[in-house]
């Protein structure tokens, strides 16, 4: 076994954590995870731990490392300038993260889909190709299941699809995907960054380790440096690239390989996410013409630019995931109808002037919500309709009201939820059911 008699120290309890404690302790390693939050948190799981044989050491007696450590396993959710993470470096230990701890650990091949939006949606899709057309593959990472479950089930899966965050590829060292993609690049987590070329940099870690025989799948006009993998690019909005966009159809070199408008998803920068998806798969051995199928098949992860339903000709989409502008931008430019926009939510000092030219050039009217509603209508209200309502049901009512037959009422708010909402999940689900509402009365579900 691997591990076989090394000391381990995992530090954090999450799920990525306990994944990577319980594949240590499979590999023959002593192993005890280690968190600075209060023991209490965690009672039930410490017993279950314990029975397992794995320790734990809670609050500050978690501040304590040992010197004889063989390795330290970094979960993503810990920075490394904690006190925490600094008491074990200095032990002069190697620390590796959990996606690299995992890896080595698998022979499967990976694909690796990092990005600022769009991963999640790619890697389920992309997930669900490859499963379609006979190589069984499963989604993890940051979405899905932790990597090391992963590897510790030995499931008969073919391809590890990982969705790969910023956090997780701070600290790799041989991990090394077969295919990489990159979604997009925009600021976020800044929080975690003290400066918006170190997120940039992690991100850009993806492509470290690739080769010439291994690929690269990029947004066109991204600047990701220079590559040693095949590089493939795609772009729904006009630029050159090995796959475009046009009237509704998927083109590869020109060439139709798919009818977006068949699928289940809605705006052009989907029709990126199914451009990035199926050029893994065909990297990965997948037919283009086995793909059409499996594609109107999917149905899409909640809350991301869904279209819930149409009433008098008037479509509603709810994109409650788009928690930040980049996402929201991105909604607004993958609409192909005018736009009546609910926008807003809680005020994380974004600044809603860097998207005014796309607002300006989709969207009819809009109705702003939340912490950051008077000011969206303060920065807008000179530009076109601009009023803030005091709840989503206001807003949503007021947007039907004013919505015409072949318009779209976007609900993409820009920002979290925490104002009004527990999370962006309850928010889609109180629009979701505003629309059924008014279907019940007017019209029929789509």
């Amino acid at each position: 076994m691997k591990d076989q008699g090394k000391k381990i120290a995992v530090l954090g309890a999450g799920a990525s954590g306990i994944a990577a404690a319980r594949l240590a302790m499979a590999g023959g390693a002593l192993v005890c995870i280690f968190d600075t939050a209060p023991a209490e948190s965690f009672a039930d799981r410490h017993a279950e731990l314990r029975q397992s044989g794995i320790e734990m050491r809670c609050g500050q007696d978690a501040l304590q490392a040992p010197e004889d450590l063989d390795l330290i396993v970094l979960s993503p959710g810990i920075a490394r300038d904690t006190v925490l993470v600094k008491n074990f470096l200095a032990t002069g230990t190697t620390m590796v993260g959990e996606i690299e701890f995992a890896f080595q650990r698998d022979q499967r091949p990976v694909v690796a889909i990092t990005g600022t939006n769009g991963k999640t949606t790619t890697t389920e899709l992309l997930t669900h190709l490859l499963t379609a057309n006979g190589k069984p593959a499963v989604a993890a990472g940051n979405y899905g299941k932790p990597y090391s479950e992963v590897v510790l089930e030995q499931g008969d899966w073919e391809v590890v699809v990982l969705e790969v965050s910023s956090f997780q590829l701070e600290e790799i060292d041989s991990f090394h995907p077969q295919v990489s993609v990159w979604m997009n690049f925009a600021p976020d987590h800044m929080d975690r960054y003290h400066h918006l070329e170190d997120y940039r940099q992690a991100k850009l870690r993806i492509f470290e380790n690739q080769q010439a025989e291994d690929t690269a799948i990029v947004k066109a006009g991204e600047e990701v440096g220079e590559l040693k993998a095949r590089r493939m690019d795609f772009s729904a909005f006009g630029e050159q690239a090995d796959f475009t966009y046009d009237e509704g159809k998927i083109l590869y070199h020109g060439e139709p390989v798919a009818d977006f408008r068949l699928s289940q998803l809605h705006g052009r920068h989907n029709a990126e996410n199914v451009m990035a998806a199926m050029a893994a798969a065909s990297v990965m051995g997948v037919k283009w013409e086995s793909m059409q199928q499996a594609l109107q098949d999917y149905v899409p992860p909640a809350h991301r630019c869904e279209k819930v339903g149409e009433v008098d000709g008037v479509s509603f989409v709810n994109d409650s995931k788009a928690t930040n502008l980049h996402a929201l931008e991105s909604s607004l430019r993958g609409q192909e109808a005018p736009v009546v926009l609910i926008v807003g939510g809680k005020d994380k000092g974004l600044d809603y002037s860097e998207i005014t030219q796309a607002v300006e050039k989709q969207v009819k009217h809009v109705f702003a919500i939340g912490e950051m509603g008077e000011r969206i209508v303060e920065l807008w209200s000179e530009r076109l309709p601009c009023v803030k309502k005091q709840s989503l049901e206001q807003a949503v009512m007021a947007a039907f009201k004013v919505a015409e037959k072949g318009q779209v009422v976007l609900f993409s708010p820009g920002t979290s939820s925490f104002d009004m909402f527990s999370g962006y999940v309850e928010r889609g689900e109180n629009f979701r059911n505003i629309i059924n509402q008014i279907i019940t009365q007017q019209g029929e579900l789509v």
